[in-house]
């Protein structure tokens, strides 16, 4: 519930406790006025003992009452003074002690409940006992008063505790829903963090599988057209062209990853058309087995920066001179894509760091695939992808 929902229940919950109030008041002055006992002048003393009260209670009591939690000093202080009107009130005119129904509510909603039980005593006993010492009634009279004002003052006792109960569990539950409001905002500042932090995840592996591979090969492509501009001039606008080309696909996957789409290569292709294009800008060779189909976006996305990666990483480390080879297989459950190339190889347990290795096993477990490296020095590298797809159906 909101704090404005809150404030607007906790008003209209106040108000029927003012209009609770005002009627014991009104319903307590008129049975004094109108009782047959004692005259005229001490009744109207009596009532006029009364008026005082609902100023008393209009500027402290309800303050006070709302109060969380009341200021003791301040409420002795209230009780004390509105006890001084009604207590002389009621030894004169016994009705004054329906007021009690008023009172006594208050005593426990503003004090502690040890000072709560002193002030009922007081409220409930002190009338019957000056009453009795004023006028002198029988002893019919008497008894029946004072066993009222026990069973009152029980009674009292009674509700007050329970009162008191079902504001200590309000304020427990009070509590409690402040630390699950709390803990929910703190589960969404969480979660708020945590998605930032996978999609900052999400893009720099995005950034390092095409705009920084596209880097990578465009400074490759151009050691080799220094190498090739004084003795082999046709391989150098062969590299040229490949670095128009590079740049051009730069700068598609820019605007893809930007946009939020798919990769350039897969816009508006087919995964095998896609990696026989990857494959020429790298001089590697493209096997293709099993029956091609379109697959769902998230396997064809891996297969694809799975390769991107392997390639690059083959021109890389192994040399411009190695062999590569891309190899696709479609299964009815199953597309494996493999790089293999006859570089010098490495050792995979050996690898700290870098991104790359890294990033391509977590895309592959991102779909419920495996990414597999294997190599050793001198004997070449093959990087291996395997990726569920959906069955195919048959008639």
């Amino acid at each position: 519930m909101s704090d404005a929902a809150s404030a607007y229940h906790w008003e209209r919950s106040f108000r029927l406790w003012d209009t609770y109030f005002a009627l014991i008041w009104v319903a307590t002055v008129a049975s004094v006025l109108t009782t047959g006992q004692p005259g005229w002048p001490l009744r109207a003393v009596a009532a006029a003992l009364l008026v005082p009260l609902v100023p008393l209670y209009v500027v402290s009591g309800r303050r006070l009452i709302r109060g969380d939690p009341p200021d003791q000093r301040q409420a002795i202080g209230y009780l004390a003074a509105a006890l001084a009107l009604v207590l002389p009130s009621a030894v004169l005119v016994g009705e004054t002690r329906l007021l009690a129904f008023a009172l006594i509510p208050q005593c426990f909603m503003t004090l502690r409940l040890r000072s709560a039980l002193v002030a009922v005593a007081v409220v409930n006993l002190v009338p019957v006992a000056g009453w009795a010492l004023l006028w002198r009634p029988g002893a019919r009279d008497v008894a029946f008063n004072a066993l009222f004002s026990l069973v009152s003052f029980v009674f009292s006792i009674a509700v007050g505790i329970w009162v008191i109960r079902i504001i200590e569990q309000s304020q427990d539950r009070a509590e409690l829903i402040a630390e699950l409001d709390a803990s929910r905002h703190e589960v969404g500042r969480l979660s708020e963090a945590h998605g930032a932090l996978a999609e900052r995840e999400r893009l720099a592996r995005e950034i390092h599988d095409t705009l920084a591979q596209g880097f990578t090969s465009l400074v490759m492509l151009i050691q080799a057209v220094e190498a090739e501009l004084e003795h082999d001039l046709p391989a150098a606008r062969r590299h040229l062209r490949l670095m128009d080309e590079t740049a051009r696909q730069n700068l598609a996957e820019a605007r893809a990853l930007v946009a939020g789409g798919a990769p350039a290569d897969l816009d508006g292709a087919s995964l095998p058309d896609a990696l026989r294009r990857l494959a020429t800008r790298h001089d590697a060779a493209l096997e293709v087995s099993g029956p091609v189909r379109a697959l769902p976006a998230g396997p064809e996305v891996v297969a694809l920066r799975a390769c991107q990666e392997a390639l690059a990483n083959a021109r890389r480390h192994a040399g411009s001179s190695v062999t590569v080879g891309v190899s696709v297989t479609y299964a009815d459950d199953l597309l494996t894509v493999s790089v293999r190339d006859d570089g010098c190889g490495f050792d995979p347990a050996a690898v700290r760091s870098g991104y790359g290795l890294a990033g391509l096993r977590a895309r592959a477990v991102e779909v419920g695939g495996t990414a597999e490296v294997r190599s050793a020095p001198g004997d070449g590298t093959a990087v291996t992808v395997r990726l569920p797809v959906l069955r195919r159906e048959t008639p």
